[in-house]
């Protein structure tokens, strides 16, 4: 087959990113021609490895350089650009002559299903249903934010196939004829697991509001006090990153709490903690949970919108606690950083749950889906 990917950039270290390149390269293991194409790349090398005979083209349209710019402008800027997007976009699909075409939900998504080059149009989408609402924004762009949701719904409408992540997300959306749930693979494996003896506890995302890892310092702070000699890892970046560390400082919390950078072998760092906790907002499916059930490390995590009630058992594989409930977190943290017993047992779980999520079974869901189409 031939198939190809639409993303905004492969420089980043998301969860999407690491997500699709590792579909990429299985793909392209198998004899399948994939073609990445970018808007924002700007020559920078992908954050993860991608097979050398997958393609990947950038058409320079550059919607990240407008970010910190006024909302008329934005709004002005965005609709030229579009129309740029759109333009090049149909040229090099009807190029490539693709049997599949997926859009990974980003600036390309309200027209992906209108270029006629002959492909199956599939949309793929790595948050939940109301990922525009959950940015919290008031006035003008809550506003924005309302009306593009209900855009969202009339867009996934028009494609072959729409796929999301979680059977709780697929509710969200009603009831869709072209909805699909195939969740995402687990991002590695491991024949190590972790001891669950060190006495650090693993954070891992983006500084930014969706990842709420200002809750988790205010709860970080409530916790140490009884837990001595136990460290926090937050590895990330992102525009957050000072007002974090300015929040540390005045908790005086420098001597437990490390925000460290992001690391391309994530997994010695799973190895080497024994809880992941994760504070989202909102999520799709966090890979974070998927990676540390890999490793044999029990969650703790907010029941928030969407994923965590998907993977975590509560009181199996991990904890979960009500959103924003920063007493409750702290009490079940405290209760895995005390109980090594219970660490143990609710890793073993964890290593069982992520058979669920293997990379095999889930590619094999991905492939009978394009087969399927085209077919």
């Amino acid at each position: 087959m031939k198939i190809v990917y639409t993303i905004l950039g492969t420089f980043n270290s998301g969860g999407m990113e690491r997500v699709l390149s590792n579909k990429a390269n299985y793909l392209v293991r198998l004899g399948h021609e994939v073609t990445i194409i970018t808007t924002d790349q700007k020559g920078r090398p992908s954050f993860y490895d991608l097979h050398p005979d997958i393609k990947c083209i950038d058409l320079g349209i550059n919607y990240t350089e407008d970010l910190d710019k006024g909302l008329l402008f934005r709004i002005m800027s965005f609709f030229f650009k579009q129309k740029k997007h759109r333009r090049l976009l149909e040229s090099h699909l009807k190029s490539l002559r693709a049997d599949i075409v997926v859009s990974m939900f980003d600036n390309d998504v309200g027209f992906v299903p209108k270029i006629k080059d002959g492909s199956k149009k599939v949309v793929e989408i790595h948050f939940s249903r109301f990922k525009r609402l959950q940015y919290g924004r008031k006035g003008l762009m809550g506003w924005i934010d309302k009306v593009r949701s209900g855009r969202d719904l009339k867009i996934v409408k028009r494609y072959d196939r729409f796929v999301v992540l979680t059977e709780e997300d697929k509710n969200y959306w009603g009831a869709l004829d072209n909805i699909v749930v195939i969740p995402n693979a687990n991002s590695f494996e491991s024949d190590e697991k972790s001891s669950l003896m060190h006495k650090q506890v693993i954070a891992v995302g983006r500084y930014d509001y969706q990842k709420g890892f200002d809750d988790l310092i205010h709860i970080w702070k409530r916790v140490i006090s009884e837990a001595p000699g136990w460290k926090l890892k937050i590895y990330g970046h992102g525009p957050l990153k000072e007002v974090f560390e300015a929040l540390i400082d005045g908790l005086g919390l420098q001597e437990s709490i490390e925000l460290a950078a992001p690391v391309r072998n994530i997994k010695e760092a799973y190895l080497n903690s024994s809880i992941l906790v994760m504070t989202s907002r909102y999520e799709g499916l966090p890979m974070v949970l998927l990676e540390s059930q890999v490793c044999g490390v029990p969650m703790v995590s907010y029941m928030c919108k969407c994923g965590p009630k998907d993977v975590i058992k509560d009181g199996q594989n991990g904890f979960l606690v009500e959103e924003g409930n920063q007493d409750q977190f702290a009490d079940k943290l405290l209760l895995l950083m005390k109980d090594d017993v219970l660490r143990k047992r609710m890793g073993l779980a964890a290593i069982d749950n992520s058979k669920n999520y293997g990379e095999e079974k889930i590619m094999q869901r991905w492939i009978s889906l394009f087969e399927g189409l085209m077919n």
